[in-house]
């Protein structure tokens, strides 16, 4: 970022009339919009602040100010941010803008996003100045966002969004660590949403997504990506754990909704496939996703597992059972 300094207002050295006048200036135009401005003298780093950026700090306006002092109240990453970025622009002359973290004097977290430009004389930087604003309001709703964006409302499971870019990076990079993929669909859900309504649907909801993270608490994932619809990314060395692994959901989610007219039994039918590097995320979910159709088609409440050709065991690097070897629950 360059800075022209014809389009900023002159200030001259640290305490001059003018430099005081833009400083109440700036303090009364800026303060509404949460700016202030500040001054470094580089030969002797002696800080000059507006009141707002006081403010910032949690300090008392006019308040003798020693810069590493200052500098301690930023948070390591920021402050590691904020040394590279001051030292380049010293050097350089081009400006910058960061978003530093801070904890002020009273112990509040606060962000600050801090422009900078630089003034040269005679070849060597003279002083480095600009303007700070809180943007704390700014990084929440942002975070906020992101946490919506990533977790689904009802039952605080991952959300869809997060759980395809994660299965995405892991089936397209080299991890030696196996993983496998398990869908999870609740059987007798329906009932429950057309006997009961659908803020008992939503119970039923929270109630499968507490079990299944009970039932799994080595899961790297736990998605939310349909009505009641799940999906698990679970590290998995074999056909043989994987099976256990699935059992144990099936056992989990297991339980009797009481109506005054009938009982309402919720299971769950599972479709997993070890996941495969190199093979696309969008075959990998067919697969698991057809395992899951097999064990609705042959009556629900079980799960079937997704055989793998001998070299895709091997590119997996599982450690598969053989062929003769297989499971009562059956393979696709």
């Amino acid at each position: 970022m360059s800075c022209y300094l014809s389009e900023i207002p002159e200030l001259h050295a640290v305490g001059s009339q003018e430099f005081m006048h833009l400083r109440e200036l700036f303090d009364r135009s800026f303060k509404a919009a949460r700016i202030g401005v500040w001054e470094c003298s580089l030969p002797d780093q002696t800080l000059s602040w507006t009141n707002t950026v006081y403010e910032f700090f949690d300090l008392i306006p006019q308040t003798p100010l020693a810069r590493d002092e200052i500098v301690k109240l930023y948070t390591p990453e920021s402050r590691k941010l904020l040394s590279e970025a001051r030292e380049k622009a010293i050097r350089t002359g081009e400006g910058f803008t960061l978003d530093a973290q801070i904890v002020t004097a009273k112990g509040n977290s606060r962000w600050i996003r801090i422009t900078a430009c630089v003034e040269f004389a005679n070849g060597s930087a003279g002083r480095i100045f600009g303007v700070k604003q809180d943007v704390t309001a700014e990084k929440t709703m942002v975070e906020q966002l992101r946490r919506l964006a990533e977790r689904d409302t009802l039952t605080g499971l991952t959300s869809r969004t997060r759980f395809e870019a994660f299965f995405n990076e892991i089936c397209g990079g080299e991890s030696e660590r196996p993983r496998a993929l398990l869908l999870v669909d609740l059987d007798g859900f329906k009932s429950v949403n057309d006997t009961l309504g659908h803020q008992a649907g939503d119970d039923c909801l929270k109630v499968a997504s507490r079990r299944l993270s009970q039932a799994l608490p080595e899961a790297e994932m736990i998605a939310r990506i349909g009505g009641d619809e799940f999906a698990v990314l679970h590290p998995c060395s074999s056909a043989e754990d994987l099976a256990k692994i699935a059992t144990r959901i099936v056992e989990g989610i297991n339980w009797i909704i009481s109506t005054p007219t009938k009982n309402i039994q919720i299971t769950t039918s599972v479709g997993a496939a070890i996941i495969v590097p190199g093979q696309s995320p969008k075959d990998i979910f067919a697969k698991a996703d057809h395992a899951l159709y097999e064990v609705k088609s042959a009556g629900r409440n079980g799960f079937r597992i997704v055989s793998l050709s001998r070299p895709a065991l091997e590119i997996a690097q599982a450690t598969l059972l053989k062929e003769g070897n297989r499971f009562s629950s059956g393979r696709i």
